[in-house]
């Protein structure tokens, strides 16, 4: 069945249609991994987007029951090159194919995503539809009379609406006496759950809506601002939320978590020109000046010269733009990364920053001796 991508400035793209039939909206970005297809189609933080591939086969291994970050495929739609029909991999249960039909994606194949790519990068990312059975033109409408990605609440779709305390499946009574980590859900991924848990922690995960009084209550060990979709700059009462918070519990923000941490402590955020998605961002520490490769999902940075008049300095960088990749906040106990520290499926540079936080509560007095473990 013939697809169309239709781009808000007026771009049209044929192809075929991949998963269902039908319409789907969303911004439309790009991500450079060559692997993790599963774990980014389930990323809460990829919700209201239009997901693009830039690797050109994408299904070659399958997939499985182990690499999903969420129940359920959380992307608007989804943009690649070429399916692969025929996946070999020992842990493969379904191919890519009938996975995006199971999960109800609508999806285009056959476009030339390096053009797609390229366009996004020179002019920016922008609103899009795939659709079949509808014309350009009705395409291009669909776009204009829906809201765009900035304005939508996308964090509410994707939170928790209850609290829940999350264990691995089957996983057997340790006798271990853990962490209370408190997990701000604001589109948690399942492998921060898990990389906090292994290092013996008991995550109870909180609905994006509770307030700091809320947290407080439960007594946690230390809070978790997790990641998520959608402009930070929308979510006042989350951001009031962590500056309640502030001073009175260990905080480790990751990725929006990161930004709502920056708006907390008196930061600003500002939208980037087509965002950093994909498994080789190299990140450098200020303090050590060691070099992570990193696996990035955001289209959002905060601000550096805002932070100049907070309590915090930016604690690592960018080096592909210079942007803000982390923060440090000692006398608040509050510190926080832009990248994905659970790396799922890699790289594993920075996989030891939640030893660090572990560290960080157990040993408070030694706060900024604390360096993140070297995997």
């Amino acid at each position: 069945m013939k697809a169309i991508l239709a781009l808000a400035d007026g771009t049209i793209f044929e192809g075929e249609s991949v998963g269902i039939p039908g319409h789907a909206l969303g911004e439309v970005v790009f991500d450079t991994a060559m692997v993790g297809y599963q774990q980014a189609f389930t990323d809460p933080s990829l919700g209201g987007q239009i997901l693009t591939l830039t690797y050109p086969l994408i299904g070659n291994y399958g997939t499985n029951d182990d690499d999903y970050e969420s129940p359920q495929c959380q992307i608007a739609g989804l943009v690649v090159k070429e399916i692969c029909d025929v996946p070999s991999n020992f842990r493969n249960t379904e191919s890519l194919g009938d996975f995006l039909t199971r999960h109800k994606v609508v999806g285009i194949e056959g476009v030339d995503t390096r053009a797609l790519t390229r366009r996004l990068r020179n002019v920016g990312v922008m609103m899009g539809a795939i659709s079949t059975g509808e014309t350009p033109e009705e395409a291009l409408r669909r776009i204009g009379d829906n809201p765009g990605y900035g304005e939508m609440d996308l964090v509410q779709q994707v939170s928790t609406p209850e609290p829940y305390e999350w264990r691995p499946k089957n996983a057997p009574a340790d006798g271990r006496e853990r962490l209370k980590i408190a997990v701000i859900d604001y589109g948690i991924r399942v492998s921060i759950l898990r990389s906090l848990y292994q290092l013996g922690c008991q995550p109870t995960v909180l609905p994006c809506t509770v307030t700091a009084d809320d947290v407080l209550s439960g007594r946690p060990d230390g809070v978790l601002l997790s990641p998520g979709p959608g402009a930070p700059e929308r979510l006042r009462p989350q951001v009031e939320t962590v500056r309640g918070l502030l001073g009175s519990v260990p905080i480790f923000g990751i990725c929006l978590g990161n930004q709502l941490l920056g708006h907390a402590l008196g930061g600003k955020t500002f939208k980037l020109k087509f965002g950093h998605r994909g498994g080789n961002h190299p990140v450098r520490c200020e303090l050590t000046g060691r070099v992570r490769i990193t696996s990035q999902n955001h289209g959002y940075a905060v601000d550096r010269d805002s932070i100049a008049k907070t309590p915090a300095a930016v604690s690592q960088v960018s080096l592909n733009d210079g942007t803000v990749e982390g923060l440090e906040c000692p006398e608040l106990r509050a510190f926080s990364i832009q990248y994905h520290a659970e790396a799922s499926p890699g790289p594993l540079d920075s996989k030891g920053i939640f030893g660090q936080f572990v560290q960080r509560i157990r040993e408070p007095d030694r706060w900024e001796e604390i360096e993140p473990e070297v995997c």
